[in-house]
Formats: structure tokens, C-alpha cells, sequence
């Protein structure tokens, strides 16, 4: 087994930033619908890096049943429902958020194997990792929620462990893998076995399918780390929210060209989390929003309803845009090339 280098963190990544959200939602149907009722996962979370500033929805026609509730994760989650005859549903959310990501500490990390972590985790308990020049202080309390970890380490609708699952969680996490290089290896294969493309998966897509073809999108990407971690006795969590991204060096931004965002986040022996992504190949950092975590993509799923229409069929729009508000807003002025770019 070789060793995994840990990656060098950019302090710029892990700076204090706010975000403006928008996310709209457009469906526009053949005939009328004449009720709908709908489920919206579109609020942020209030997490210890992340602050939910202001936040708003706004459903076009205006629904008669709006409410809100936290689900069983903790997500914030709104549920409506439109008896007005329409053809189009339009879902708007708003968000400001305040993110900041400290990098994960992996020397810390790395003083556990595995093996290890997998057992003080399965045991409930929490055992300060060993290092080079012994033990540290005395153990803390133990702080592992064992109903939160259990319900994050078995199988899920859409992660079922498979022998095809456990053949490849087995090459990238063995037990005697200390935990900080595991994860980045675990990232980083995944992200060197797929292709990420758009239209070769759906919510459907099987981990033995994915494995098969070995291309899809970060839903996919996520479900198998999920499922890796899970494999190997650590609890893992899908995650979904939204990533910045950035027009090339000199160009504007295209408004709505944002989308939706899936990584993991694993538990640690302390019962911390450690958020990482394998479609992009490295840890979560401040350039992360995140609205919601589950045990896979069903229990995220952004807008999910019924309709009651005599007609078939229907389109969809979605427009997304991540714009941080401390910089020029790129949509509209281009985006500098850093030193490194520049001719």
C-alpha cells in the first residue's frame, strides 16, 4: 500500500465568504394542472460553517397550503400545495449565507487507521489518535450520537453494498490505511476512475451500473464514496447543495449556469465530519453551500411532487446562480486571470 500525500490547502479556499443563491424551478405543462402538492428542499443549513443570513421561496401560482418543517436530518423542508388550474409551476428560492471551511487537520486524521476508526466509531466511544511521539492528552468524553452513526452506515435505497461495492471500497480503504490518506484516496480514485458526463446516469442508476460503465455525475460519484465509506464500517452522508463556479479567465458569467451540487461527508472517531468531493478532486472548502444531508439523494431530493392533469407531458427549466458578494458580481464584469494565468 502506498502512501497518499496530503494535499496543500489554499488559504483563498478557506476564507470567509458570503453568497447570493438563486435557484428557480420552471415546469410548464401540456393542459392544465388542476392541484398540485410538492416538496421543496431548497432552504440552507445553519451548520458550524456555514450562517443562513436571509432566505426566501416564492411559488407562482400562489399556493394555498405553504409550511415548513425540519425533517428527520434536520433539513429544513417546505411542503405546498396549488389548487389554482395552471400550466406553469415556477419555484424561486433566495439565499444569503455567510460560508467559512477550515481544511481538515489529516495529520490528526492519519492517527487513526481505518480499521481503527471504523471500531471507536462502532463502539461509541472516542480514543484520541496515537502519534509519533505518543499519546496526546487525556481521551475525551465520548461524543458519537451511535443512532446517527448507525443509520449513516448501513445500506440505503440508492447505496446498496454490493460485492461490486465492497470489491472497490476494499483496494481504496484498506483497514490498515490511515484515515486522512484514506479519504483523499478515496476522492481522488474515484475521480480518476470516472467520466464525468451529463445524460449517462439518472436518479435510478444502480452502484454495480455505474461501476460497469465507470462515467456519470456527482450524484453517482457521491453514492459510490457513500458507499466505499460505508462499506469499511464509516458512517457517510450524501450531501447536496451548490459549489461556486467561475467563468474562464476575461469571461463573463452566464447567468443560470450554475447547478446543483452532490459530495460525502464521512464521520470521524470524535464524531466530527469531514466533508470531501470526488467530481472535483479535492476536500469541501468555502466555495460550498450546503442545503441538506441524507442517507442518499432520495431523502434531498431538491423538488419532488404530484400533479393531477389530463394532459401528458411536460418540460423543464432550471436556472441556478452562486455569486459571492464581496467581489465584482461576474455576470457582469469579467473575471481577472490570476498571476499564474496571465501571458
Amino acid at each position: 500500500m502506498s502512501t497518499v500525500p496530503h494535499p496543500v490547502p489554499d488559504p483563498e479556499h478557506h476564507s470567509r465568504r458570503p453568497y447570493e443563491v438563486t435557484h428557480r424551478t420552471e415546469y410548464q405543462y401540456a393542459e392544465y394542472v388542476t392541484d398540485s402538492f410538492g416538496r421543496a428542499m431548497l432552504a440552507p443549513r445553519e451548520t458550524a460553517h456555514q450562517r443562513v443570513l436571509e432566505h426566501t421561496v416564492e411559488i407562482t401560482p400562489e399556493p394555498h397550503v405553504l409550511s415548513e418543517h425540519v425533517d428527520h436530518f434536520g433539513n429544513l423542508s417546505h411542503f405546498y400545495e396549488v389548487r389554482t388550474p395552471h400550466t406553469t409551476l415556477s419555484v424561486l428560492k433566495r439565499s444569503v449565507v455567510e460560508v467559512e471551511w477550515p481544511a481538515p487537520d489529516l495529520a490528526r486524521l492519519d492517527g487513526w487507521s481505518v480499521g481503527e476508526a471504523a471500531e471507536i466509531i462502532a463502539a461509541g466511544g472516542v480514543r484520541e489518535p496515537t502519534t509519533e511521539e505518543g499519546v496526546g492528552d487525556p481521551p475525551s468524553p465520548p461524543t458519537l450520537d451511535l443512532v446517527e452513526a448507525t443509520q449513516y452506515v448501513l445500506p440505503s435505497q440508492l447505496v446498496d453494498l454490493t460485492d461490486e461495492v465492497e470489491t472497490y471500497a476494499r483496494q481504496v480503504l484498506p483497514e490498515d490505511r490511515p484515515l486522512g490518506q484514506a479519504l483523499v484516496a478515496l476522492y481522488s480514485q474515484i475521480y480518476r476512475d470516472f467520466r464525468y458526463a451529463k445524460g449517462t446516469t439518472s436518479v435510478k442508476t444502480t452502484l454495480p451500473e455505474l461501476l460497469a460503465q465507470r462515467e456519470g455525475v456527482c450524484q453517482d460519484f457521491a453514492h459510490l464514496a457513500v458507499g466505499c465509506l460505508r462499506v469499511v464500517g464509516i458512517p457517510a452522508r450524501y450531501v447536496s447543495g451548490y459549489i461556486e463556479t467561475m467563468p474562464p479567465p476575461g469571461k463573463t458569467k452566464l447567468a443560470g449556469s450554475d447547478a446543483t451540487h452532490a459530495w460525502v461527508s464521512a464521520m470521524t472517531p470524535d464524531g466530527g465530519w469531514v466533508d470531501l468531493d470526488p467530481t472535483n478532486d479535492h476536500f469541501a472548502d468555502s466555495r460550498y453551500v450546503v442545503t441538506g444531508w441524507g442517507r442518499d439523494f432520495r431523502d434531498v431530493s431538491p423538488l419532488k411532487g404530484v400533479i393531477f392533469t389530463e394532459g401528458r407531458g411536460s418540460t423543464l427549466d432550471v436556472a441556478v446562480d452562486v455569486i459571492r458578494q464581496d467581489r465584482p458580481d461576474p455576470r457582469v464584469h469579467p473575471r481577472p486571470p490570476r498571476p499564474q494565468e496571465a501571458r
